[in-house]
């Protein structure tokens, strides 16, 4: 695949645009969960303005009144389109896709059609954690192929859970996180066609969360799972939701290997009157002419991934942090601090700090968090200073 390489940016940095007042105003999930002198670093959402054209597209269809159902597959067409120029990847055809109300939504609907009740799915933490969620409310099985010491697949690992996970006979699906919540690893063709021959050999069928595949560093090529020999077989689910800030505004696409395409028919039509006929206006006007605006929050991020590294090596040289491959995430790990199992907990009480706590992510994150770095340098610099002085 060729990929083009991101341009320099020509508009501002997003993550400088907004003061921490005018942020307070808001009344999502991230600035209404704690009390106001509380730093929310934790889920994920941006301190951003959003890129204009999806402002655009969302004003025109309140004056349209255009406010009905979904339709059509513009929003295909232009994930297509995006994945062909940002991935050199041509693979993603539109007649094998299919809207979803979100990511997670869309990857219950994918497991049903290839899992059944009690049947296993793999997942390798630590890991985002609604997939234990999501899967333990389908009455599924959660076998668990943690990441290695370096933060990468074990594949040996992976391959002897897929051999106890399809023992006797019974279907398997692997919920692969690519790029990899919290740890932001960002999955090589090499060990993502490696992960495709074990799903083969062992009849195990792979179920893509691919939605932070927008948020790649330059210079770091994302792969999509379906792209790689032997991932034919593979369903992905992909949206411009992470990547422009669209969390509310609910879409994503299923996305069919050519092998699977019969599965994908099979999904429920009512499936397709869950999400927001505006959520899809606004993730087409991103993919589409919004990538000048990703272009500048990915600049932004790199110079946050920085700063966060130069603060924590100054003020907690302690913990570990290994800036990330994709996403606006950073896993730190805490445990030499000498802290509880949950460091996050410590930094909330004593620093007014907010955080993801490691335990939440499955096995190997105990003693770590996860700090939102999509956000000013300046809440970045306050938010280290003050889990410097809960330290101290």
């Amino acid at each position: 695949m060729t990929r083009i390489p991101h341009v320099t940016p020509a508009e501002p940095n997003p993550l400088r645009a907004l003061a921490l007042d005018r942020l307070r105003r808001r009344t999502s999930m991230k600035w209404r969960t704690y009390p106001q002198d509380v730093l929310p670093l934790w889920v994920a959402e941006m301190d951003v303005p959003l890129a204009e054209p999806v402002v655009r597209a969302v004003t025109d269809a309140m004056e349209l009144g255009d406010t009905g159902y979904p339709a059509g597959t513009a929003y295909a067409e232009a994930l297509a389109a995006f994945a062909a120029a940002r991935w050199g990847w041509e693979g993603l055809a539109v007649e094998r896709t299919a809207i979803v109300p979100d990511v997670m939504l869309g990857v219950v609907e994918m497991l049903r059609l290839v899992t059944g009740p009690g049947d296993a799915v793999v997942v390798t933490p630590p890991v985002y954690p609604p997939f234990f969620q999501f899967v333990g409310h389908m009455d599924r099985r959660l076998c668990e192929a943690p990441l290695g010491p370096d933060l990468r697949l074990d594949l040996g690992a992976l391959e002897e859970t897929f051999r106890r996970a399809v023992a006797g006979g019974r279907p398997a699906a692997y919920l692969l996180c690519s790029p990899h919540n919290p740890t932001g690893t960002v999955h090589t063709a090499g060990e993502l066609t490696a992960v495709a021959a074990l799903a083969e050999r062992y009849g195990v069928r792979v179920v893509a969360d691919e939605i932070h595949a927008p948020l790649v560093v330059e210079g770091v090529d994302f792969v999509p799972y379906l792209s790689v020999p032997g991932g034919e077989n593979g369903l992905s689910l992909m949206s411009a939701s992470k990547g422009w800030n669209l969390a509310g505004l609910k879409a994503a696409l299923a996305v069919a290997g050519p092998a699977a395409a019969a599965d994908l028919a099979r999904l429920p039509e009512e499936v397709s009157h869950g999400p927001s006929h505006v959520g899809v206006l606004a993730h087409t006007a991103a993919l589409r002419e919004g990538t000048a605006w990703l272009d500048a929050l990915l600049a932004g991020l790199d110079d946050n991934r920085r700063l966060l590294a130069g603060l924590l090596a100054e003020q907690l040289p302690a913990i570990g942090y290994r800036p990330s491959e994709a996403t606006y995430l950073a896993w730190l790990d805490c445990r030499a601090l000498g802290l509880p199992d949950d460091p996050g907990q410590v930094f909330l009480e004593r620093g007014r700090v907010a955080l993801n706590s490691g335990t939440d992510f499955g096995t190997g994150g105990t003693g770590h968090v996860r700090l939102n770095l999509a956000t000013s340098p300046e809440v970045i610099t306050e938010a280290v200073r003050r889990m410097a002085k809960a330290m101290a």
